[in-house]
């Protein structure tokens, strides 16, 4: 099911998605006896953000890279991040030991559920060795080790539900337009979308290690056909989350404020808009953005009971965050705490 919301500007359209071609430069990728994935993701990217732009006025294509470069794992999900794109789409090759193996996969964030997943996270994850003190980079995450792949894959974004719905549709557009056999949506961690704030996917066009699947990404028209069906999963998307938020702002007219005072606890505010899966707002509950004084503040809570609030402020005081404070909100408007207190005398004497 679509969601309502995307996690990373709360946008009721899709504005901004960025293509990611995977490795590039001195990463090469996956290596067919003829081909570098490098080269075959690049050229498909390209075209895919090509269609979406022409088909697509309202929409504005970021690449992480337009030629054959190398930018680091890292570097791809912070120029997601800082651009406030709406969507994020990393597209890959596959590769095995053996030539059997054929086909298209796309990946979410999450926990693999066989070993040939994880192998394929592994794969891709180990780009960062390519990259000058990645040791410090990632933190010590170690892309060959199966244990860092426990608390990596344990995450799930609030984008979820997006993401998988967008593989489903690319999935079938591979399928059913591109007669591509569909090896399904599936689950990795991968740390480029570990580290993306907005719905992500991570496609496997195909496999390298496959003689016949090698020479299909080869060509002109394999690599149209499967850019084709990335676009037409994107605009299938695209008119189906804005067609539900337009529906969703229509009955809203007709719905009226709940009549209940709720208290929320604020800890940060920033000048310019953050995503609700920021990196600092994930060990957060239950998070709400507001506009005042001309910032962008960020509450996590939401009780009606004023103890319940000075609870949780304690509670989060007590794991360590300090500039906290607790405020009012009637009507999905910010109140006084006093003004709070009136409008909860006068809402319990009228019932």
């Amino acid at each position: 099911m679509l969601a309502t919301s995307l996690s990373a500007q709360n946008n009721s359209t899709i504005r901004k998605v960025v293509i990611d071609p995977g490795h590039g430069g001195k990463d090469p990728g996956a290596l067919g006896k003829n081909a570098k994935e490098k080269d075959i993701v690049l050229s498909i990217a390209l075209k895919a953000g090509k269609y979406i732009q022409e088909r697509h006025k309202d929409v504005e294509v970021v690449y992480t890279r337009k030629k054959d470069e190398f930018i680091e794992l890292h570097r791809r999900a912070q120029i997601a991040n800082e651009s406030g794109a709406d969507l994020f789409i990393s597209i890959h090759c596959n590769s095995n030991k053996s030539s059997k193996p054929y086909g298209t996969e796309t990946y979410v964030m999450g926990l693999h559920k066989s070993e040939d997943n994880l192998t394929v996270a592994k794969t891709e994850n180990a780009a960062i060795f390519y990259e000058d003190d990645y040791a410090n980079q990632y933190a010590g995450f170690n892309p060959n080790s199966d244990e860092d792949y426990i608390v990596l894959s344990m995450f799930q974004s609030a984008s979820i539900d997006q993401s998988i719905d967008l593989s489903q549709k690319v999935q079938a557009q591979f399928k059913n337009k591109a007669s591509r056999k569909d090896r399904g949506v599936k689950q990795a961690g991968f740390w480029v979308l570990y580290k993306t704030t907005m719905p992500g996917i991570l496609i496997e066009a195909g496999f390298l290690s496959n003689p016949d699947e090698e020479k299909y990404l080869m060509t002109e028209d394999g690599q149209i056909i499967l850019a084709l069906a990335i676009y037409e999963a994107f605009t299938e998307f695209k008119n189906e989350y804005e067609e539900l938020n337009s529906t969703l702002a229509d009955l809203s007219q007709f719905t009226q404020p709940e009549e209940k005072v709720y208290y929320r606890i604020q800890f940060a505010s920033y000048k310019k808009e953050k995503s609700l899966d920021f990196r600092k707002f994930r060990q957060m509950e239950d998070i709400k953005m507001y506009e005042h004084d001309g910032l962008f503040k960020y509450t996590t809570g939401n009780k009606n009971n004023l103890d319940e609030a000075i609870k949780l402020k304690h509670r989060l005081k007590n794991e360590g965050y300090d500039d906290i404070f607790i405020v009012a909100f009637y009507k999905e408007k910010r109140i006084s705490i006093e003004e709070a207190k009136e409008i909860n005398k006068d809402l319990n004497s009228n019932m």
